[in-house]
């Protein structure tokens, strides 16, 4: 496709995408596979799509679509069987679905018989408009905040922004649209490992922990899928990258780009905080030319291009927390990155509320106040947010789907930032036992400890109070019974939902419902 003749007016939109393969029928699936629908006949000579599992869904969804042209086949040998029908075998492009782990019988086919292969990010970004913006924003944990915090600001500056990708609209669903000309794209490891020539015009480089690792297969694959967003911000005019230098990954980064001439790099980048922290200002440590911190007078500052920004206090973001100071500062930095006026930055700062499942205030309970962090699915995200709460007692659920992901982190940060935490899903016993270790602890506090666990269920260490719970209902009023009006309850798992829940937003949906049914019981 390489030599192929371009549409005039796009990035990188060839006049023929010819034969097109589509791997897996999730939501990007789906989306790339109706633009294609509508391009056949036309740019694309056929379709072909492997499907994946045979649920129900899927089968409606394929009947449909074969009747309008494209030929579907289940199973893991599909791409083989679809091969075997095309006229010499092979595909010119093939878009898999994030889902689809490299090492998968689908996406290792589709390798052998497609002369390329692109995620739908990347499909999008190429079919876009040569003049569109866009704000690719990738880490482990906050990329939903920044992309949709982004979004925001740069609608305040009056463009015509979205956040999309992993949130809200597909790429490719935004591009046809025709209501954007800024993307601001939430992009995750499995869509940047299938990139090649996405170039966004500003790349935000969050933290890098580990995550993901059953489907990149070790954690230097997983940081290396993360840092291909910056590959080719140098063939972008004015690329700019934004780069949590706090965390030790991500700074290992900035070190490699500062030790490039402006020339060799080819565009510029902004770290945002040193290693101390979100108050270092990386010009001072280092000599970079620019830089995102937290000034010593509370103000987001952000130094860009030879002017320096004096945004917004801290304490005016609606959003808690020293991990969305530090989100606030990274969506801010790329949209000074695209030229938006400071002034309405700061506005738009000032008006961003807390998104749904993310340390998301959902009301009180006997004066106890309930916030629901569904979204942290790892223990990083947290981490984060048992540091949201500073001078108020925290009872933390925890529990789920079991990562196996190493806890001694989490237990220390726990008992520091919180007072209770209730052990709950198939997770429940290993998190339980973990925070179970012999502590010391003055008789009188260890007998009232055991007092007030004596109906819960619970085990005290240190006048910290462990609580087994089965399920998260359980969870939620065995932590109701030990709090206390002032505290915090607070929904933040550290593991995925699926031992009882399809998803993180399923599990924060019922907890918010728990919150409110026993709120109308308390007359709350």
């Amino acid at each position: 496709m390489g030599a192929a003749a371009m549409i005039p007016g796009r990035k990188r939109a060839p006049e023929s995408l010819g034969r097109v393969l589509v791997l897996g029928l999730g939501k990007s699936g789906r989306a790339a596979v109706e633009y294609c629908l509508g391009q056949l006949g036309g740019r694309v000579d056929a379709l072909a799509v492997a499907a994946g599992e045979p649920t129900e869904s899927a089968h409606a969804f394929a009947a449909a679509i074969a009747e309008r042209g494209a030929t579907v086949a289940f199973g893991e040998g599909a791409v083989g069987e679809l091969a075997a029908g095309a006229l010499d075998g092979r595909f010119d492009l093939c878009i898999p679905s994030p889902g689809i782990p490299p090492f998968s019988p689908l996406y290792v086919g589709a390798l052998e018989v497609c002369d390329e292969l692109v995620s739908e990010v990347e499909f999008a970004w190429r079919e876009s408009d040569a003049d569109s913006r866009w704000v690719a924003v990738t880490g482990t944990n906050g990329k939903t905040t920044v992309a949709s915090l982004a979004a925001h600001v740069l609608r305040a500056d009056g463009r015509r922004a979205a956040a999309v990708g992993n949130i809200g609209d597909t790429c490719i669903e935004a591009v046809v649209s025709g209501r954007v000309d800024t993307y601001v794209a939430e992009v995750s490891s499995y869509q940047l490992a299938s990139t090649s020539a996405f170039a966004p015009d500003v790349a935000v480089l969050l933290n890098i922990t580990p995550d993901h690792l059953h489907w990149h297969g070790t954690f230097e694959a997983y940081c290396a899928a993360k840092c291909k967003v910056l590959e080719n911000l140098a063939t972008v005019a004015g690329a700019t990258a934004v780069l949590d230098a706090t965390n030790d990954i991500v700074r290992a980064e900035v070190r490699r780009l500062r030790a490039q001439t402006p020339e060799e790099r080819g565009f510029a980048y902004v770290p945002l905080g040193t290693y101390a922290g979100l108050d270092g200002d990386m010009r001072m440590r280092c000599g970079s030319d620019n830089a995102a911190f937290l000034g010593w007078d509370g103000l987001l500052r952000i130094a860009l291009g030879g002017c320096e920004h004096a945004l917004v206090r801290a304490d005016e973001l609606l959003i808690e927390g020293e991990h969305n100071v530090s989100n606030a500062l990274a969506a801010a930095a790329a949209a000074l990155a695209l030229g938006a006026d400071g002034v309405r930055v700061a506005h738009g700062l000032r008006t961003f509320e807390p998104l749904e499942h993310r340390i998301e205030p959902c009301g009180t309970v006997g004066g106890v106040s309930c916030y629901n962090d569904s979204k942290a699915t790892n223990v990083d995200a947290t981490l984060k947010a048992l540091s949201s709460f500073p001078g108020k007692r925290v009872a933390v659920l925890l529990g789920g789907d079991d990562k196996g992901t190493d806890l001694a982190p989490l237990v220390e940060a726990a008992r520091i930032a919180a007072s209770v935490a209730v052990c709950f899903g198939s997770a429940g016993e290993r998190f339980a036992a973990a925070f179970e270790a012999p502590a010391a602890c003055h008789p009188s506090e260890a007998a009232d400890a055991a007092e007030t666990l004596a109906d819960v269920g619970g085990l005290a260490s240190d006048s910290f109070l462990v609580v087994r719970a089965s399920h998260l209902e359980d969870a939620f009023d065995a932590a109701l019974r030990v709090a206390q009006p002032g505290d915090v309850l607070l929904l933040s798992p550290a593991c995925a939902s699926f031992d009882e829940f399809g998803s993180f937003e399923q599990r924060g949906r019922a907890f918010k419902a728990l919150v409110a049914d026993r709120a109308a019981r308390a007359g709350a």
